[in-house]
C-alpha cells in the first residue's frame, strides 16, 4: 500500500510541532511492544478519547474501566467523551499542542490522516495478543502500513436503507430497489407530516459527500480516480449530483440544507421520514424516540441505477481503537483495550446497540448470549442485511485502498458546499463540480510533500 504524505491544513501545524517536538520512528517502534511490568502490576495515569455519546454504551466503557482500576489499583484511567465531529477538531489541533489522549476511538478515514502524521503507535502484538485470525483481514489493513498495524477494529457496521413497512402497504408499495424507484416512492409518501426521504447537505458534517457516494458506488465508481483525483464531473457522478438535489427539492424538508447525521437520523426516528440510510443504529433511536414504531421498519440494500446491476458495496465502517505515540503508558492502554474484548464484556458493549455495533472478531454473533437479545432477534433481517453489506463496502473513498485523500473527502466538507450552492444559488451542477473538484484537487496537490 502507498501512502503519499498528504495533510490538511490543520495537520500541517501538527507536523510543525512535531518536528519541532523530536518525534522521530524509533521511539515509536520502541514503544510499540507490550512491555512486561516490574512485578507483573501497571503502574500509571492514561487518558482515553472515545466518542461513544449514547448513554449504554458509553456506561459498559465507564465500567470496564471501573474494574481495570480496581485489579490495577496504581492505575487511573481517565475517561473523556466528544462527538464524532468534536473529536476530529480536537486530536487536529491537540496534537500540535501535545493535548491529545493515549488511547482514543477513531473513524478510519481519520487512522490514516493520523498515520500520516505519525501521530500513532504501532499495534501489532496486541492484534496478535486478542487473535490475529479473528479479525477480517479488510479492517485491519485499512489501519496498516508497511506491515505495522496501527488500529485495532472495536466494532463494525455498514449502510443500509431504512424503510416504513406500514407507509409502503397503507400505499400499496413495494420496496424500492433502484433510485428512480426510491424516487417515486419518496415522492409519493411526501404527504400528512411525513417526508419521503431527508436529504442532508450540513456543511459541518460529511453527509451529503456520503450520499452522493451511494449513488456512484451503486453505479461501480468512486469519488476518487485510481491517481486518488478527485472526480465530480464524469457522467455517473453528475446523474447522482442531480439526484440528489432532484430528491432536496422534492421529498425533503428544506431545513436539511443544514443537517448533520444526527438532525438527519432524529426526522427517522420521530416517525417524520419514510426512507432513511443509516446503518443499525437506527433501532435504538426508534426505539428510544418512537417506540411505537419499531415493528414497522426495517434495513433493505441499497437502492442500484438498475435493478439487475451488480452488487459493488457501497459504505462499511469498522471502527477501530488507537494508541497514540505520545502515550507514556502504551501498556497500560494496550492492556485496557485487551480487556474490552473479554467475551462477556464484549457482548455487553455490543449489545448496548443492538444490530447497529456488529462484532468484528469472530466467535461472538454465535454465542447463546448474543444471539437471545430480544432486538437481535426481532431484527434479524435487518442484521443479515448489514452483515452482507459490511463484507462488500468500504469506506468513502477507499476503492483503491486507504489513502489520506479519503479522509479529506469527507473532513474538508467541500463536497457539501456545492451542493448547497447549487440548492441555494441556482448554480448549474457541472459548473459547482468543477469548482469542488478543482479546489479539492488543488488542496491534494498542495499537501503533496515526497
Amino acid at each position: 500500500m502507498k501512502f503519499k504524505k498528504l495533510i490538511s491544513v490543520a495537520t500541517s501545524l501538527i507536523l510543525g510541532a512535531m518536528l519541532l517536538s523530536g518525534c522521530d520512528e524509533g521511539k515509536s517502534e520502541a514503544a510499540s511492544a507490550v512491555p512486561t511490568p516490574q512485578n507483573g502490576e501497571l503502574a500509571g495515569n492514561i487518558t482515553v478519547w472515545h466518542s461513544f455519546t449514547q448513554g449504554p454504551r458509553l456506561e459498559v466503557i465507564q465500567a470496564a474501566a471501573n474494574d481495570f482500576m480496581q485489579q490495577h489499583p496504581q492505575v487511573k484511567i481517565k475517561i473523556e467523551t466528544f462527538s464524532w465531529n468534536d473529536f476530529y477538531t480536537k486530536w487536529t489541533t491537540g496534537l500540535a499542542s501535545g493535548n491529545v489522549p493515549d488511547m482514543s476511538t477513531a473513524l478510519p478515514n481519520q487512522v490514516v490522516e493520523m498515520i500520516n502524521v505519525g501521530a500513532l503507535q504501532p499495534v501489532n502484538d496486541l492484534i496478535d495478543k486478542i487473535g490475529r485470525d479473528r479479525f477480517a483481514a479488510a479492517a485491519i489493513n485499512e489501519g496498516t502500513v508497511a506491515a505495522q498495524n496501527y488500529s485495532v477494529p472495536l466494532y463494525s457496521h455498514a449502510q443500509v436503507m431504512w424503510i416504513r413497512k406500514d407507509l409502503l402497504a397503507q400505499n400499496n408499495l413495494q420496496v424500492p430497489q433502484t433510485w428512480d424507484e426510491l424516487y417515486q416512492a419518496a415522492k409519493t409518501l411526501t404527504k400528512d407530516g411525513v417526508y419521503g426521504l431527508s436529504v442532508p447537505m450540513g456543511t459541518n458534517d460529511f453527509m451529503a459527500t456520503r450520499f452522493l457516494n451511494f449513488y456512484v458506488k451503486s453505479g461501480g465508481g468512486s469519488l476518487l480516480t485510481p491517481d486518488l483525483k478527485v472526480d465530480l464531473t464524469s457522467p455517473l457522478v453528475q446523474d447522482g449530483i442531480k439526484y440528489w438535489v432532484k430528491m432536496y427539492r422534492e421529498t425533503s424538508p428544506k431545513d436539511a440544507i443544514n443537517y448533520n447525521v444526527l438532525q438527519q437520523a432524529t426526522l427517522y426516528y420521530q416517525g417524520r421520514t419514510a426512507f432513511d440510510f443509516n446503518s443499525g443504529f437506527q433501532i435504538g433511536g426508534v426505539q428510544a424516540n418512537s417506540p411505537q414504531l419499531l415493528e414497522q421498519i426495517d434495513a433493505y440494500p441499497i437502492p442500484k441505477i438498475k435493478a439487475d446491476d451488480p452488487d459493488y458495496g457501497i459504505e462499511t465502517s469498522n471502527i477501530p481503537l488507537v494508541v497514540w505515540k505520545s502515550s507514556k503508558h502504551p501498556e497500560i492502554s494496550k492492556a485496557f483495550i485487551e480487556t474490552l474484548y473479554q467475551q462477556d464484556r464484549y457482548i455487553r458493549f455490543l449489545s448496548s446497540v443492538p444490530v447497529g455495533m456488529l462484532p468484528a472478531i469472530s466467535g461472538i454473533s454465535d454465542q447463546a448470549v448474543y444471539q437471545d437479545n430480544p432486538l437481535i432477534k426481532q431484527f434479524a433481517h435487518a442484521e443479515k442485511v448489514i452483515e452482507s453489506a459490511v463484507q462488500h463496502g468500504t469506506a468513502i473513498g477507499y476503492e483503491h485502498g486507504p489513502s489520506v485523500q479519503g479522509g479529506l473527502l469527507t473532513n474538508q466538507h467541500i463536497i457539501e458546499t456545492m451542493f448547497q450552492e447549487i440548492v441555494t444559488h441556482g448554480t448549474d451542477p457541472l459548473v459547482a463540480a468543477q469548482k469542488a473538484e478543482k479546489q479539492l484537487n488543488e488542496l491534494f496537490d498542495a499537501m503533496t510533500a515526497q
